[in-house]
């Protein structure tokens, strides 16, 4: 008698596809929606993770879409004022509704109540990225002129970029009760100071990261009509939660709602593609091969993992040396791996 599982793909069958493949050979990838050759600009944004993706991009000879270069610099100020982590300086951009505020301020004017947040050594950081200029600033009228400076570039990235590579990191995040607008750090972790009467809490849901994701990319769908966006979940843990939890309940819930939001937006949008970092690093056929011993920090050979099905799957006709015929990719440098900016890492210098 036939059923209708009588026909399926291997791939569709767990032992098949995943307990008969050895660790390093799993691909989860299956049908991308679009390919990525060396005539195509890749922006990148989001939480840590999505800095790897620039990375190996860059490393294979492909066009990754900078904005914001610091020509003026040197290769070791560019470094320490974290030129070229992202395609514009904004830093750690967690949460969909800090992607969309960006985009508002850019396209549609809109104006953050909070300007500077003063630090404990007298410098000024702009709230929304306070750790992308290690120096600080002198006034808050700097700041104010840096950020214009800024969202001039990252305008260049919404209009100008052919794929843009969107790493989805956290559901909590801290809002002004002033103008809603949200921070990648709590006030008062790296500068300024927390005032409960005018910052507050918030853990966003499934029905608000649709919403604000889903806006985000018909916004700039309208501004740039040939972009492609590749969503992925970052697979790195919550450093602290605010929930009064255990933090490993509470990334449970934030991936959860991060993965299912963007298989929503997969369904919604054909020009979206959702590439599973998240299942490579976190799949259980992996039994947690590629974390550090603090079970929190992807290490070089997830990385690895991740980029080689990446090169594998999205980059068209990939060179000898993007895909080697090896069964591992080289990892990167480790002074490459030990230099990924991660806002979040501040709130564990808080707490020893």
């Amino acid at each position: 008698m036939s059923n209708p599982y009588s026909t399926i793909n291997d791939y569709q069958l767990w032992r098949r596809s995943v307990a008969r493949v050895e660790t390093h050979m799993f691909d989860p990838i299956v049908n991308p929606r679009f390919k990525i050759d060396r005539q195509v600009k890749v922006a990148t944004a989001g939480s840590c993770f999505a800095q790897h993706i620039s990375r190996q991009i860059q490393r294979i000879g492909f066009h990754y879409f900078i904005a914001e270069k610091g020509e003026h610099l040197s290769d070791a100020e560019k470094s320490k004022r974290n030129f070229g982590v992202f395609s514009a300086r904004y830093g750690n951009i967690y949460t969909a509704r800090q992607l969309l505020q960006l985009f508002d301020e850019v396209f549609e004017g809109r104006e953050p109540a909070e300007k500077a947040w003063l630090r404990k050594d007298g410098r000024f950081v702009d709230p929304y990225r306070p750790q992308i200029e290690p120096d600080g600033y002198e006034s808050p009228e700097a700041v104010i002129e840096a950020r214009r400076s800024h969202l001039a570039a990252v305008r260049s990235v919404f209009l100008d970029s052919d794929v843009l590579v969107f790493t989805l990191g956290l559901t909590e995040s801290w809002r002004s009760k002033a103008d809603g607008s949200v921070f990648p750090l709590a006030p008062g972790v790296t500068a300024g100071s927390f005032d409960p009467d005018r910052y507050e809490f918030v853990n966003f849901t499934v029905e608000e990261v649709d919403r604000h994701l889903s806006l985000f990319l018909k916004k700039l769908k309208e501004v740039n009509p040939r972009v492609k966006v590749l969503l992925t979940v970052s697979p790195v843990p919550l450093v602290a939660t605010y929930e009064n939890r255990n933090v490993l309940v509470s990334t449970t819930y934030s991936k959860a709602v991060l993965r299912v939001v963007a298989e929503q937006m997969l369904s919604r949008f054909d020009w979206v593609d959702y590439f599973p970092s998240y299942e490579i690093i976190t799949g259980s056929y992996a039994g947690g091969l590629y974390y550090e011993d603090d079970y929190r920090e992807v290490n070089h050979l997830g990385v690895a993992h991740v980029m080689r099905c990446f090169v594998r799957n999205y980059v068209s006709q990939p060179s000898k040396e993007a895909e080697p015929k090896a069964v591992m990719l080289p990892p990167p440098p480790e002074t490459e791996y030990q230099t990924v900016v991660c806002d979040e890492r501040e709130i564990e210098m808080l707490r020893p």
